[in-house]
C-alpha cells in the first residue's frame, strides 16, 4: 500500500506542476496579446495622426476619442518630439531645397517669369532640366518657431506624368498652373522642340487661348472634345514609331538615344486633357493607361487634370485646395504649397507670338519646290530602296520611302485637293536624286488631261525628263493600253526574276551587285486615276485585276513599283474583292478630304488643311501618319525648269515614248514603218498598236490561202486611213516593177483620197492600175484567169466593195461564172499566186454574200470600225467578241497569230472632203 501511494503523491505533483507552468503561460500570453493590442492601437493612432497631419489632428473627433484612451498620450507626444526633432535638425532644409530646385530647374524652368517670359532660347533641348517649379511651400511657424520657405518643382519631360485635381471654383487656378508649366517649357528649348496637345471633355475651343498664336505652327494642337480617341491613336502610334527607332539603334528610350548622341533626335509632346471628375469610357481609360507606360520612353509627358484614373509608370499628384493653395506628392500631405500667381495674359500671348514666329523663321517659311532638292543630280542609288522628301512638316521634310518594306503606294483625293501637285513634288524630288540608270518612269493617265503630257517632247519645249520611258495621257478610253502597262511589267517582272535566278540570287540588290554590268534600274509606273482599268466587267477588267495582283505580290523584290492614283477610291469595285492588291500598298498617301485610302478608323485626311497629304507607310494605320505640306510643283516653270537642267544633264537618253490618246499617230513616225524595208516578207500596216512600244499591227501577205485583208464599217475617214496605211506600208517594201496596185473606188465622196493615194504611189515609181466600177468584173475574170502566168505581186484596193455585188452577180448569156465567181476564186487561191485584196465592206452581211457559203476563211485578217461585236463573231472563229464601237478606234483580228481581237488606233488620215487631188 505504501508503495502505491508513493506513486500516487508522484503523479499528483506532476500534475500540480504542470498547472503551474500552464497558469504562468497563459499568464504570459494574456499578458503579451495586451501589450500588442496596446501596441498596435498606438500604431493606429500614429497611422491617424501621420495621415491627418499633426496640426490637424486635433480637430479629428476619432483622433482625439483615441488619443484619451489610457497610454495613447505617449503617442501623440512622442510624435510631437519627433517633429520637433526633425525641424530642429531642418533649419538648414529650406536652403538646401532652395539649391536643389536651383540645380534641377534652371532658367525658366526655375526662375521668376521676368527673367525669361518672352524671351526665345537657343537650347537644342540637350540640357534637360530635371524639375518645374509651381510654387514654394512654408514650414509652419508654430514648430520651428521661424517660418521656412522653400521652392517646390516637379518632375515632367522624361520623369513623370502629372495628375491634378481641382477644388470648386478652382479652374482659373488649374489653368494658371498649367499655363505657367507649359510656358516654361516652352521657353526652356529652341522653338519646335516641344509639342502640345490640348483636349478638354467640355470646351470646343478657349483651352488655355494665350498660347492659340502656337496653333499656327504646329507646336500647339486643340483636339476635339469628341475625339479623344484620336489624340490617343495619334500618341500610340508615336511611342509605337519611337520605340521601334530606338530599339533599332540598340537604346531602351528616347532619352538613351538622346544622351548616347548628344543630339535630340525627335520633339518632346505633352498632353494636357482636362476632364470634369468622371471616370473616362472604359475604352478610352484602358487606352489611356496603354499609353502612360510607355509614353515617358518614347518623350510623352501627361498631364490629367480632374481625370480620376490610376496611370502606369511614374506620376506625380497636385491636389488643389483652394483658389491659391494646393497638396502636392513632392511636398507630402502636412505641408501646403502656395502656388505661383497667374503669368499676366498679355505677356503669355505675346511670349506665345515671339516663340511662333521664332519656328516659323527657323523653319524658313513656306517650303518651295527647290527646297525638295538634292544640291547635286543624280547621286543615290537605288538598289535596295528609293528615298525621297515630297513636302515638309514644321520645317523638317518628310520622306517618302518605296522599297522592300513599302513597295507600292495608293494615293488618293478628291478633285483639286492637290493629288496632280502631289504626283509632280514625288516625281521631282525622285528624278532629281536618281539618274536613269537608278530610276526608270512609266507615266499613265487616265483622266482627260494632259498632267503628264510635258514630261515628253513638245511643240514648246523640246526637253522631256531623262528617266520616263513611257508617258501616256487622255487614255480614259482607252483601257487597253493600261492592261498594255500591265503586261509589259509582267513580262519585265519575269525576265527579272530569270535573270536572278540565273545568278542564284532573290532581290535586286543582289542582283545588281552579281550582275554589275546590267541594266537593272528601279522602275516605278504610275498610273493616275486607274480605276478606269476596272470601269467595266468585261475581260480587259479581269486581266488588268489578275495582272495587278501579280505585279503588286511579286514586283518588290524584283525592283517593279505601282504608284497608283485615284479621286475616288471607293469606286473601285474590282478591288473590294482582291486584298492582295491593297495588302501590298503599304504606302499610302491621303489628300485633304480623301476617304478610304487610309484605314477604315484613320479619318486623318479628313481634317487635313489645304496643300497638305498624309504620308503613311504602315498602310494606312493612324499610327502611322506623317502630315506633310507639298510645296507647288505643278504650276507654270516650277517643274519645266527642274526638267530642263535634267534633261542637259542627262542629254543622252532617248526621248520617251508619248501615247496621246486624244491624236491620231502618224504612219511616218511609227517604229514599225521604219522597220518595213528589212522583212523577207511583204507586210501591211493596219494601224497603231495600244501598247508601251511604238508598235503597229501588221498583217504578213505571205503566198498562203486566206491572206486577204477586209475593212468592215461605214466610218469613212478611218476606213481610208486604213487602206492608206495598207496600201503606203506596202509600197515601202518593193522597188519600182515588182508590184501593181490595182485600184477600185466605188464610193464618191472618197475620190480625193484615193486619187491621193495613187499620185502618192505614182511618186514612188509603183506601177498603178485604177479600175472603174463598170469594168470590175471583167477585169476581175481577166485577173483570175492570170493567176498561173503572172511574175510580179498584185494588191487589188477595193473601197466600198458591196456597191460592186450586183455587177458582179451580173451574168452574161451563154457564160457560166460571174465576175462574183471570178471575185471568189482570186480571194480563195489568189494569194497562193501573189494576188492579194484588200477591201473595206461597209457592211457585215454584204460582206457574206461577197464571200458565199462557208467562205469567211478567205479574209484571214480584218479590222472592224462601227461594227457590233456580235456581228463579228463568224469571222472570228465563232468566239464571243466585247466590242462596243468607239471614234477613232478599230477592231483587229489575224487568224494566224491572235487568239481573240485587239483594239488598234487608225493612223491620221485628213477628212476625204478636205483632200484635193
Amino acid at each position: 500500500m505504501s508503495k502505491r501511494s508513493e506513486q500516487r503523491g508522484r503523479v499528483t505533483a506532476a500534475l500540480d506542476q504542470l498547472r503551474r507552468h500552464l497558469g504562468l503561460a497563459l499568464g504570459a500570453a494574456a499578458s503579451a496579446r495586451q501589450e500588442a493590442e496596446a501596441d498596435l492601437a498606438k500604431l493606429e493612432l500614429e497611422r491617424m495622426i501621420v495621415r491627418a497631419g499633426i496640426e490637424r489632428a486635433g480637430a479629428d473627433e476619432a483622433i482625439a476619442e483615441r488619443s484619451r484612451q489610457p497610454g495613447m498620450t505617449d503617442v501623440v507626444n512622442w510624435l510631437h518630439t519627433v517633429r520637433g526633432q526633425f525641424y530642429a535638425d531642418w533649419a538648414e532644409g529650406p536652403n538646401t531645397l532652395r539649391e536643389l530646385v536651383g540645380r534641377a530647374a534652371p532658367g525658366a524652368a526655375g526662375d521668376p517669369p521676368g527673367h525669361w517670359l518672352g524671351r526665345v532660347s537657343t537650347n537644342p533641348g540637350t540640357s534637360v532640366p530635371e524639375l518645374w517649379r509651381i510654387g514654394t511651400s512654408t514650414v509652419d511657424s508654430k514648430t520651428t518657431g521661424v517660418a521656412q520657405t522653400f521652392d517646390v518643382a516637379v518632375p515632367l519631360l522624361d520623369e513623370s506624368h502629372l495628375s491634378i485635381t481641382s477644388a470648386p471654383k478652382t479652374r482659373p487656378t488649374v489653368d494658371a498652373l498649367v499655363e505657367n508649366l507649359l510656358m516654361r517649357v516652352l521657353s526652356t528649348f529652341e522653338p519646335g522642340a516641344v509639342r502640345v496637345h490640348l483636349w478638354d471633355v467640355g470646351q470646343l475651343t478657349a483651352v488655355l487661348p494665350n498660347l492659340y498664336p502656337l496653333s499656327r505652327t504646329g507646336a500647339l494642337n486643340v483636339c476635339d472634345p469628341t475625339r479623344l480617341q484620336d489624340l490617343l491613336d495619334e500618341l500610340a502610334g508615336h511611342i509605337r514609331r519611337i520605340h521601334a527607332h530606338t530599339m533599332q539603334g540598340g537604346h531602351t528610350s528616347l532619352r538613351a538615344m538622346r544622351l548616347a548622341t548628344g543630339k535630340r533626335l525627335e520633339p518632346w509632346r505633352i498632353a494636357v486633357l482636362f476632364g470634369n471628375g468622371e471616370e473616362l469610357q472604359s475604352e478610352r481609360l484602358r487606352d489611356l493607361r496603354r499609353v502612360a507606360s510607355s509614353a515617358l520612353s518614347a518623350g510623352i509627358s501627361l498631364i490629367l487634370v480632374d481625370v480620376p484614373t490610376t496611370l502606369g509608370g511614374s506620376v506625380e499628384n497636385i491636389s488643389l485646395i483652394d483658389e491659391r493653395r494646393a497638396i502636392s506628392s513632392m511636398t507630402g500631405t502636412d505641408l501646403v504649397v502656395s502656388l505661383d500667381p497667374p503669368l499676366p495674359s498679355s505677356q503669355v500671348s505675346m511670349a506665345a507670338t515671339r516663340l511662333a514666329e521664332a519656328l516659323i523663321q527657323k523653319q524658313g517659311g513656306p517650303r518651295s519646290f527647290a527646297d525638295l532638292l538634292p544640291g547635286e543630280f543624280g547621286q543615290e542609288r537605288s538598289a535596295h530602296e528609293l528615298r525621297a522628301p515630297v513636302g515638309f512638316y514644321e520645317g523638317d521634310p518628310v520622306e517618302v520611302v518605296i522599297g522592300d518594306a513599302s513597295p507600292h503606294a495608293l494615293i488618293g483625293g478628291p478633285s483639286g485637293s492637290g493629288k496632280t501637285n502631289f504626283l509632280y513634288a514625288l516625281l521631282g524630288s525622285l528624278a532629281a536624286r536618281y539618274s536613269p540608270d537608278e530610276l526608270a518612269l512609266y507615266l499613265l493617265d487616265f483622266k482627260e488631261g494632259v498632267s503628264f503630257a510635258g514630261l515628253a517632247p513638245g511643240r514648246k519645249d523640246a526637253s522631256w525628263l531623262p528617266h520616263a520611258r513611257l508617258v501616256g495621257v487622255n487614255v480614259n478610253t482607252d483601257r487597253e493600253f493600261g492592261l498594255a502597262l500591265l503586261r509589259f511589267l509582267a513580262d519585265e517582272l519575269r525576265r527579272r526574276s530569270a535573270a536572278a535566278k540565273d545568278h542564284e540570287v532573290t532581290n535586286l540588290a543582289d542582283l545588281r551587285e552579281q550582275d554589275p554590268h546590267g541594266h537593272w534600274p528601279r522602275i516605278v509606273a504610275v498610273i493616275d486615276e486607274f480605276q478606269y482599268l476596272f470601269a467595266g466587267r468585261d475581260t480587259v477588267t479581269a486581266q488588268a485585276t489578275s495582272l495587278l495582283e501579280d505585279i503588286a505580290r511579286r514586283g518588290r523584290s524584283q525592283g517593279i513599283h505601282l504608284v497608283l492614283a485615284s479621286q475616288d477610291v471607293a469606286g473601285i469595285e474590282a478591288f473590294w474583292g482582291k486584298p492582295a492588291i491593297f495588302e501590298q500598298c503599304t504606302l499610302r498617301i491621303a489628300m485633304p478630304k480623301a476617304r478610304r485610302v487610309l484605314s477604315e478608323t484613320n479619318e486623318a485626311a479628313v481634317s487635313a488643311p489645304r496643300w497638305h497629304a498624309v504620308v503613311n507607310h504602315d498602310s494606312g494605320v493612324s499610327h502611322g501618319n506623317q502630315l506633310a505640306h507639298v510645296p507647288d510643283a505643278s504650276t507654270k516653270d516650277v517643274f519645266p525648269k527642274l526638267q530642263r537642267q535634267l534633261w542637259e544633264r542627262f542629254a543622252s537618253n532617248a526621248e520617251p515614248r508619248l501615247f496621246d490618246g486624244a491624236i491620231s499617230p502618224l504612219l511616218e513616225e511609227n517604229d514599225e514603218f521604219e522597220r518595213l524595208p528589212t522583212y523577207t516578207r511583204p507586210r501591211i500596216l493596219v494601224g497603231q498598236t495600244i501598247g508601251v512600244r511604238n508598235d503597229a499591227h501588221v498583217v504578213e501577205l505571205s503566198p498562203t490561202p486566206g491572206r486577204n485583208f477586209a475593212v468592215l464599217g461605214t466610218a469613212i475617214r478611218e476606213a481610208l486611213s486604213i487602206m492608206d496605211s495598207c496600201a503606203r506600208s506596202l509600197a515601202q517594201q518593193y522597188v519600182p516593177g515588182q508590184v501593181e496596185f490595182l485600184v477600185c473606188n466605188l464610193v464618191d465622196r472618197c475620190q480625193p483620197s484615193v486619187d491621193e493615194l495613187c499620185k502618192k504611189l505614182a511618186v514612188e515609181q509603183h506601177e498603178v492600175t485604177t479600175i472603174a466600177g463598170p469594168d470590175l468584173p471583167g477585169r476581175l475574170t481577166e485577173y483570175a484567169e492570170q493567176l498561173s502566168t503572172v511574175d510580179k505581186q498584185r494588191v487589188l484596193l477595193l473601197y466600198g466593195a458591196e456597191a460592186a455585188l450586183p455587177a458582179l452577180e451580173a451574168k452574161a448569156p451563154g457564160v457560166l461564172k460571174s465576175g462574183l465567181d471570178h471575185f471568189r476564186v482570186l480571194l480563195k487561191q489568189g494569194p497562193g499566186s501573189g494576188f492579194h485584196t484588200i477591201g473595206w465592206w461597209r457592211a457585215i452581211a454584204r460582206l457574206k454574200d461577197t464571200l458565199g457559203f462557208a467562205g469567211t476563211d478567205d479574209i484571214g485578217a480584218w479590222a472592224a470600225l462601227d461594227v457590233q461585236g456580235s456581228e463579228l463573231s463568224p469571222f472570228c472563229a465563232g468566239q464571243v467578241v466585247h466590242w462596243s464601237p468607239r471614234p477613232g478606234r478599230a477592231l483587229f483580228f489575224d487568224r494566224t497569230t491572235h487568239a481573240s481581237p485587239e483594239v488598234l488606233i487608225p493612223f491620221h488620215h485628213p477628212d476625204p472632203e478636205q483632200v484635193r487631188p
